[in-house]
């Protein structure tokens, strides 16, 4: 079975960090591009970073220079683990996050095949 399980998240005062770790397993993660997407209150999904398996990155640019995403491909297997470390978190980074993947990297990754469950991120002012 294809699971993607995300951890992390969780509540912080403006300008702090938070990482988001998610483990993708049950298919060739390792040669997929994952990345992460968000949904604010109120708001439509918007995407925030994506990986290629070979490490080429991109960010929204609402979060670039404060989040980083990086990935380890696990050697002896397809699993891939993905992270989002993300630093001088703002009020308006409140929302809920998913992890994602698939094998086309030319389209959003909101629209990505495969999805975590989500985590809650609140920051406070």
């Amino acid at each position: 079975q294809v699971h993607m399980v995300q951890s992390g998240g969780g509540s912080v005062q403006a300008g702090g960090s938070l990482r988001l770790s998610c483990i993708g397993s049950g298919t060739t993660f390792s040669l997929y591009y994952m990345g992460w997407f968000r949904q604010l209150p109120g708001k439509e999904r918007e995407e925030v970073a994506s990986i290629s398996s070979g490490g080429v990155t991109t960010y929204a640019d609402s979060v670039k220079d404060r989040f980083t995403v990086s990935r380890k491909n696990f050697t002896n297997s397809y699993k891939s683990e993905l992270f989002l470390e993300m630093n001088n978190l703002k009020p308006e980074d409140t929302g809920v996050y998913y992890c994602a993947a698939d094998w086309r990297g030319s389209i959003p990754t909101y629209e990505y095949h495969y999805h975590g469950q989500g985590t809650q991120v609140t920051v406070s002012s």
